[in-house]
């Protein structure tokens, strides 16, 4: 089934869950039932995004692209990053510790260790930059706490380590590869 020709409504500007870009439109859908839903259809890659008063779906998913990474860290990273897009705060925070695991093995690491040998071998090969051996305690912490406890971890929680991770994977995998290897 196609759908209708979109109404036109009073213009939005937000950023699109689906490319990413910052747009304005006035295309789209609008149903005043239950205090109003909007569908809003981005005028750059055509994907239809759902507005009620106090959400977006997809929402955004934080952090940001980073190049030149190994197919399954890239794969772990845009998982974390979509889960928190889709309000899956806990299951952001799981993702981001075991994205630490692959980021230790792809860094030379041996597979079927510990989180703590993980862990050491990207302080101990200086992966991780100074003063930032505790970020990574933490998204140990975080992770466990996700994991053998009864706690729903928050927004907030799963977009800091996202910040970290995220500055993490530029910084072994992105600026090496800014430059010509001599």
């Amino acid at each position: 089934m196609a759908w209708p020709n979109p109404q036109n409504l009073n213009s939005r500007q937000f950023a699109c869950g689906f490319c990413g870009n910052l747009v304005a439109t006035t295309a789209g859908y609008h149903n005043s039932n239950f205090g109003g839903r909007w569908i809003y259809i981005c005028p750059h890659c055509l994907e239809p995004t759902y507005f009620t008063k106090e959400r977006q779906v997809p929402g955004v998913a934080p952090g940001q692209e980073v190049s030149h990474l190994p197919a399954e860290v890239n794969a772990l990273y845009k998982e974390a990053r979509y889960c928190v897009a889709a309000s899956c705060y806990t299951a952001a925070v799981l993702v981001a510790r075991k994205l630490l695991m692959h980021i230790g093995v792809a860094q030379g690491a041996q597979p079927n260790q510990s989180f703590l040998a993980y862990v050491d071998h990207l302080a101990n090969a200086g992966y991780v930059p100074p003063n930032g051996k505790h970020w990574v305690d933490h998204i140990r912490k975080k992770g466990n706490e996700a994991t053998h406890e009864i706690v729903l971890m928050s927004q907030s929680d799963a977009e800091e380590l996202l910040s970290f991770l995220s500055m993490l994977l530029i910084f072994i995998y992105e600026f090496p590869n800014r430059v010509p290897k001599p």
